[in-house]
Parts: structure tokens; C-alpha cells; sequence
């Protein structure tokens, strides 16, 4: 039996965006909470000695000069505060960073380095970081979404030119398309994504013309979770069994479930459930097992702790 890593760390709280925000630190005290009295804790590795993410490894999927906004807004906002500055430096609309974001992110970041480097090792069979904040619409250049750095991509670039891989698989199944993964991994034949998102919605991308590595399903509001799965027996598992991945990333955003009003869509636990199931089937065929998974969004916090137990049920057979 593999074992299955769990990364979190104390940094990860310290990023907040204002009160009443659905990104927010209680989202982990709901995961932490639900795999403590389920059990599934126990079956865990649990890693929380992750180091920040280097320079060179943020410039796996990012510009230099967008490292350094979000540096330079750090550092007003901590050179600001003992003025009594603003708590916040406004990235969009929806998006902002405090003075411990760039921390937080960096974490992030270093997670997705440090469980791709344990997969690969063969110390740990997977791995699911419960991190914040998320990543998959952070683009090489610009933060969005309430993401900084896209840590599945610096994942999955580490796989490939770190590590040597040579055929990497992503999957998504966020309720949003991760607009910024592909930006990011678009054109390269080494990685094949797979996802599947609510159309139109936010970011209003990925139906048009995605390139031939992107397997982008667009679905409508209120999709169900049969005909989800249905999408995932008849035109992802296909391409994957194709593709034949030697590791597997999962984008593992809980939004799309009923109760997450951040979403319309319909999935439930048990499609959770299901669907790792069947990720967890074609790593097993073709990856030695191997699967690095990061949180991204999910805002309902009973139906986000149910769907991480799901999801970690399979990861580590309990």
C-alpha cells in the first residue's frame, strides 16, 4: 500500500482579503476539522516542514516582473502599516493581498515542489496539499482569481525539466476554468490537461479554439453529476489511456459541488468520490501511482470538508 502525503502549514492562514471573503482561512479549519473526526487523518502522511518556493522555481511558470509586483506590493504594505497604511493591496476586483500573502504563496508553491519531489522519489505513492492560496488562474505574468502563483504549473514544470518526465497529465475539475494553467502549459505536447468547468462563467475563457494539449469540456449551469461523469468516462479517460501520463496533476477545486454558491453546478461527494476513483485508475496503469493533487477553490465549508475526506478516501484507500 502507497502512502499518501498531506502538506499543510501554519502560513497558510496568514493570507486573508478582508472580511467575508470565500477565500478565507476557515476554509482549512473545516478540512482539518472533517479529516480529524473521520478517521482519514490517521491515514495520512502529514507534512508540514515545506519550504518556500525559490526564485528559480516561481520562474518555472512565471515572469520575473511578475514576481516582482507582487514583491514590491509587500513590501509598501509592511513598510506602510506602522502609518496606519491599508490592511490590503487590491490585485482585481475580487482579489487582494495582505502582508502575508506573498508568505502564504510562496508556501503554496513550495508544496507543489516539495510533494512532486516526494512522489517522484517514490517516498510518498500521492499527495494532497490543502493550501492557500490557490493557483490554477494565476497566468505567467499577471495574479486573478484569487490566485498568486499557479502551483499545479510549477509542479508540473518541475516534473518535466527537473525531474526529466516526459508525458505530464493535469486535471481540473474546478467549477471555473483554470485559465491560468493553461496560459501557462498551452502548446506543449508534454503535458496533456484535461478540465471540465461551468460556461459561460468566470473567467469566461477556455471554449474557443484551446490549443491541442488542452481537453477543455465547457459545461452549462446546473449540470448534474451523472452527466459528469459521464463526460469523464467517454472523453477524458480515452485521451488519458492515449497520452499515457507518467505522473498526474489534479487542480482539485470543490466549487462545482450543489451547495457551493460560488457555482451552479451539481456534483456531489460521491461524484468526488468517483471521480479520483477513475484518476486514480489511470495513474495506477500508466504512473506508477502518481498523483499530486492541490486545493483550489471550494467555498461551502461542510461541502468542501466532505468532498477533501472523499477525495482523500481514495487517494489513500481508507
Amino acid at each position: 500500500m502507497g502512502k499518501t502525503g498531506y502538506f499543510i502549514h501554519r502560513d497558510f492562514w496568514k493570507h486573508e482579503m478582508g472580511q467575508g471573503h470565500p477565500e478565507c482561512p476557515a476554509r482549512l479549519d473545516a478540512i482539518e476539522d472533517r479529516l480529524l473526526a473521520s478517521g482519514v487523518a490517521d491515514a495520512l502522511e502529514r507534512q508540514e516542514d515545506i519550504p518556500l518556493a525559490t526564485l528559480e522555481q516561481l520562474l518555472l511558470a512565471h515572469t520575473p516582473e511578475h514576481v516582482e509586483h507582487l514583491q514590491s506590493l509587500t513590501q509598501r504594505l509592511v513598510a506602510d502599516a506602522p502609518a496606519g497604511g491599508p490592511d490590503h493591496a487590491q490585485i482585481d476586483p475580487d482579489t487582494s493581498m495582505n502582508g502575508f500573502t506573498m508568505l502564504a504563496a510562496r508556501r503554496a508553491a513550495g508544496a507543489a515542489v516539495a510533494a512532486t519531489d516526494a512522489v517522484i522519489s517514490g517516498q510518498l505513492e500521492n499527495a494532497f496539499c490543502a493550501v492557500r492560496p490557490p493557483g490554477h488562474h494565476a497566468c505567467h505574468d499577471k495574479a486573478m482569481g484569487f490566485c498568486f502563483f499557479n502551483n499545479v504549473a510549477i509542479g508540473v514544470r518541475r516534473a518535466l525539466e527537473v525531474h526529466g518526465l516526459s508525458r505530464v497529465a493535469v486535471i481540473d475539475f474546478d467549477v471555473h476554468h483554470g485559465n491560468g494553467s493553461e496560459d501557462i502549459l498551452s502548446n506543449d505536447p508534454r503535458v496533456l490537461m484535461a478540465s471540465i468547468f461551468q460556461h459561460p462563467f468566470y473567467p469566461f475563457s477556455g471554449a474557443d479554439h484551446p490549443a491541442p494539449n488542452m481537453l477543455n469540456v465547457p459545461v452549462p449551469a446546473y449540470t448534474r453529476g451523472m452527466e459528469i461523469r459521464e463526460i469523464v468516462e467517454m472523453m477524458w479517460i480515452p485521451r488519458l489511456e492515449d497520452f499515457k501520463p507518467q505522473m498526474i496533476f489534479v487542480s482539485a477545486g470543490f466549487d462545482a459541488h450543489r451547495e457551493d454558491d460560488l457555482g451552479q453546478l451539481g456534483m456531489t461527494g460521491n461524484d468526488y468520490y468517483w471521480i479520483t476513483s477513475r484518476i486514480r485508475d489511470v495513474a495506477r496503469r500508466f504512473a506508477d501511482g502518481r498523483i499530486v493533487s492541490m486545493l483550489e477553490g471550494g467555498y461551502n465549508l461542510d461541502a468542501l470538508a466532505d468532498s477533501v475526506e472523499q477525495h482523500l478516501r481514495v487517494l489513500a484507500d481508507v
